[in-house]
């Protein structure tokens, strides 16, 4: 066993290209993170196409940076870790390319790593005490779910959205709603201004399947709010909408999270992904866990949204079990986190 274990991970599953240097899977020597936020504001969202041309262009020298900021070269690198699956796959297919060039070329070890895996991850950056078991909620842009981590390479999913995302929900009432992108980002700006009460919106339940569940019709109450309002020519609070969707959301998260944590007993929760950053989620999770004795990790801000440090953390628990590919890894758009990659290679 190489002892530190310094991973050079690669991150380029939708429109950030990111790459940082991880020792021992808990201390970041680099981070970089290169957003295509701007250029996409142009469109309102996420375009594919436009997202891999830039990682295309920016991955070399972004992935140079990270090298340079950990003062190291490629040949003192002991393995190279990229996210391999879900996203956008043209976006996947450029990082994963790219790692594996990497990886050829200093004779080290590939490590892919799935997506939700390494924002779990990011937990164990922020937090050096946490380890597995514990019970955790994934929301983010193209993902929620709640999911048993029995250990470092070991998950469990026992709910899930069965239409909407989280994020996705924000980001298309906010576009209705008329706000800039990111439109969940900018809501959660203004709600603190807003009445969380001005507006009753459904708390949907999926029939037979209590820990699942449903926001596209949160989502179509939302959008119908704003069109309503703009049919009759009446104003409408943006802050209240905000406020108002944020704290149903956050409610409909703490109810499913805590009915799992019932079932499964654990003391400890964790949150992870991009809608994790929220203000009124943070708040609600924070509040509720305190009132009943629970443990509650939440990711700094700053390792919320995608980011390299979070692969290379869980990269490291992978390769400790011996999960590595060779030249055969290929990227995939979608893959369930308890699968491994070598079912693939």
């Amino acid at each position: 066993m190489i002892s530190p274990l310094k991973i050079l991970a690669i991150e380029s599953s939708c429109d950030e290209t990111a790459a940082a240097l991880v020792e021992d899977g808990r201390t970041v020597l680099s981070s970089v993170v290169n957003t295509q936020i701007e250029e996409h504001k142009l469109y309102g969202g996420v375009v594919p196409e436009i997202a891999s041309r830039r990682h295309t262009e920016n991955i070399c020298a972004v992935v140079g940076a990270a090298l340079d900021q950990a003062s190291l070269t490629l040949p003192q690198v002991d393995a190279v870790a990229v996210t391999a699956a879900p996203g956008l796959i043209g976006a996947l297919l450029v990082g994963v390319n790219f790692a594996k060039g990497l990886a050829l070329a200093a004779g080290r070890p590939l490590i892919p790593v799935h997506h939700l895996r390494g924002h779990i991850a990011a937990n164990y950056i922020a937090h050096p005490d946490l380890e597995p078991p514990f019970l955790c909620l994934v929301v983010s842009g193209g993902h929620t779910h709640i999911i048993d981590v029995t250990d470092y390479t070991h998950f469990t999913v026992i709910g899930r959205t069965r239409d909407d995302a989280a994020g996705e929900c924000f980001d298309k009432v906010a576009r209705a709603a008329g706000f800039p992108y990111p439109g969940g980002v900018n809501m959660d700006k203004v709600s603190p201004d807003g009445d969380p009460h001005a507006f009753r919106f459904p708390h949907p339940k999926v029939e037979g399947s209590p820990f699942d569940m449903s926001f596209s019709g949160l989502k179509t109450f939302g959008v119908n709010l704003v069109h309503n309002a703009a049919q009759r020519g009446e104003p409408l609070s943006r802050p209240d909408l905000a406020a108002s969707f944020g704290a149903a959301m956050a409610d409909i998260l703490w109810e499913k999270l805590l009915y799992a944590q019932q079932h499964t007993g654990r003391r400890t929760l964790v949150v992870a992904g991009g809608v994790s950053a929220n203000s009124q989620l943070r708040a609600k999770l924070t509040r509720e866990c305190r009132a009943r004795g629970l443990t509650l990790y939440l990711p700094p801000l700053s390792l919320c949204g995608d980011n390299a440090a979070m692969i290379g953390s869980q990269a490291y628990y992978e390769f400790l079990a011996g999960h590595t590919a060779g030249s055969s890894l290929n990227a995939m758009a979608t893959m369930d986190i308890s699968r491994s990659f070598e079912e693939f290679c």
